[in-house]
C-alpha cells in the first residue's frame, strides 16, 4: 500500500464520504445494520446535534491512492471531563480496511488533535453522549446486530490490542432474551407484593403527556440520575433531551413504554421498540428512499418482526431494592405476548453492574455480544 494520508473533514460533501465509508466497507455482511443515513449526518453536524453545547470534534478520514481506507471522529466532552476529572479526547466512528497502518495513523491523528488541546488521555470507541454508540464489537461478530450498537469486523480488537499504550477501559455486554409463554412467577408475585405494600403502579403514557405535559422530559431526567455513575456518562442537558424526545418519544409505540409511579413521582421506566435490523437491511445504505420508508414503517405501525430491542431502563436506587423493576418487567412481557416478539435484545450493560445482569437470571438468556473501550495516556 502506498503512503498513508490523513485528511480533515471541512465540508458538507466530505462528511458525507465519511459517512458513506461504512456503507460501503461492510456492504454484503448479512449480520451488520445500516444507520440512518439522516440520523448519521444531524449527529456528526454542529449546526444539528444539542452535543456540540457541551462538546467539540473532528473529523478525519485515510487515504491511498486517492481512496478513501478510513475514518474516525475526534470529540472532546468538556461537561463528562468535568464530571470525572479528566482530560479526555474520545475517539469513535472507527473504522478501516485491514491495514495496521491506517488504524494507526487515524488514531494518531486524534491524539494529536487531543494533545493539542490539553486533553491527557485517549479513550474509545465512544460517542458525544451516552445514548451514542459505544465500544468496539470483541465477541459476538456471527450476531445479527442493532441500530443502536457498533459492528465491525474482528480485525478491528485485533489491532486495537497490538497498538502500542492501549489498555481495557471498559466492557457492556448484550444478552438476547426469550419472551417467556408466561410472566414468570418472580416477577408476578413482587409486582404484587410492591403494589401493596408500596403503593407503586405501573404508568402507560398518551403522547399528550410525553410532548405537551413535560413528562418526556422528566422521564430523561430520570435517566440522568439513574445513569450518573456509569462509565463515561454525561449528564443530558434540556436541548439534548428535547431533540431525544422528538427523534424517538414522538414516534415510539406507547404500549412498549412503561413508566413506574409513586404517586404522581415517576420512579422509574422502560422504553422499547420493535427491532428494524432487518428493515434498515433493505434500505440502500441507511436511506429512506426509494423504499426504505416501507420497510420501516411495516415494523413501527405493525411490528412486523419476531424481535423486540430493550433500549432503556432506569430506576431510582431507593426503589431497586423495592422491587420496581418487577413492575416494569412484567408490563413490558405481557405487551411482549401480545404482539408476538420471540426475543428480546438488551442494549449494552456494563459488565460490572451485577444488579443489572442478575436481573436476567429468572429469565431464559444468553450473552451473545460484548463490547470495550480502550483507553491511552497521551
Amino acid at each position: 500500500m502506498s503512503r498513508i494520508e490523513i485528511k480533515e473533514v471541512t465540508n458538507r460533501k466530505e462528511l458525507t464520504q465519511f459517512i458513506q465509508f461504512y456503507y460501503d466497507l461492510y456492504r454484503g455482511n448479512n449480520c451488520v445494520v445500516p444507520f440512518l443515513f439522516n440520523e448519521e449526518m444531524n449527529t456528526l453536524r454542529s449546526d444539528k446535534n444539542p452535543s456540540f453545547e457541551c462538546c467539540d470534534a473532528k473529523y478525519f478520514m485515510a487515504f491511498s491512492d486517492g481512496k478513501i481506507v478510513g475514518r474516525i471522529a475526534a470529540i472532546i466532552n468538556r461537561r463528562a471531563n468535568e464530571r470525572w476529572q479528566r482530560k479526555q479526547v474520545r475517539f469513535g466512528w472507527f473504522d478501516f480496511i485491514d491495514n495496521k497502518e491506517v488504524s494507526k495513523a487515524l488514531l494518531q491523528a486524534v491524539e494529536e488533535w487531543g494533545r493539542a488541546q490539553g486533553m491527557t488521555e485517549l479513550a474509545g470507541p465512544l460517542g458525544f453522549i451516552d445514548t451514542d454508540r459505544e465500544g468496539m464489537l470483541i465477541e459476538g461478530f456471527d450476531q445479527l446486530s442493532t441500530m443502536y450498537i457498533n459492528y465491525n469486523h474482528p480485525y478491528y480488537a485485533q489491532h486495537m490490542e497490538q497498538m502500542e499504550g492501549f489498555e481495557k477501559a471498559n466492557d457492556w455486554v448484550e444478552m438476547k432474551v426469550k419472551v417467556p409463554e408466561k410472566v414468570p412467577d418472580k416477577f408476578s408475585k413482587i409486582t404484587e407484593m410492591v403494589r401493596k405494600r408500596y403503593g407503586l403502579r405501573v404508568h402507560k403514557f398518551t403522547r399528550k403527556e410525553l410532548i405537551d405535559e413535560g413528562y418526556g422530559r422528566q422521564l430523561f431526567d430520570l435517566l440522568n440520575t439513574t445513569y450518573k455513575d456509569l462509565y463515561g456518562f454525561s449528564q443530558l442537558s434540556n436541548r439534548q433531551i428535547d431533540k431525544l424526545v422528538n427523534d424517538y418519544i414522538k414516534i415510539a409505540d406507547l404500549n412498549l413504554i412503561t413508566a413506574v409511579m409513586d404517586g404522581d413521582k415517576m420512579v422509574g421506566f422502560g422504553i422499547t421498540f420493535p427491532s428494524f435490523s432487518r428493515a434498515m437491511q433493505k434500505t440502500r445504505d441507511g436511506r429512506y428512499l426509494p423504499f426504505g420508508w416501507w420497510h420501516l414503517l411495516k415494523i413501527l405501525k405493525w411490528h412486523k418482526t419476531p424481535i423486540v430491542d430493550l433500549l432503556l431502563i432506569g430506576v431510582l436506587p431507593e426503589y431497586r431494592a423495592k422491587g420496581a423493576n418487577a413492575l416494569i418487567f412484567d408490563d413490558l412481557i405481557r405487551w411482549f405476548q401480545r404482539y408476538h416478539f420471540e426475543w428480546a435484545e438488551t442494549g449494552p450493560q456494563m459488565e460490572s453492574n451485577e444488579g443489572v445482569l442478575s436481573q436476567w437470571q429468572y429469565l431464559e438468556a444468553t450473552q451473545h455480544r460484548r463490547h470495550r473501550c480502550y483507553r491511552k495516556n497521551l
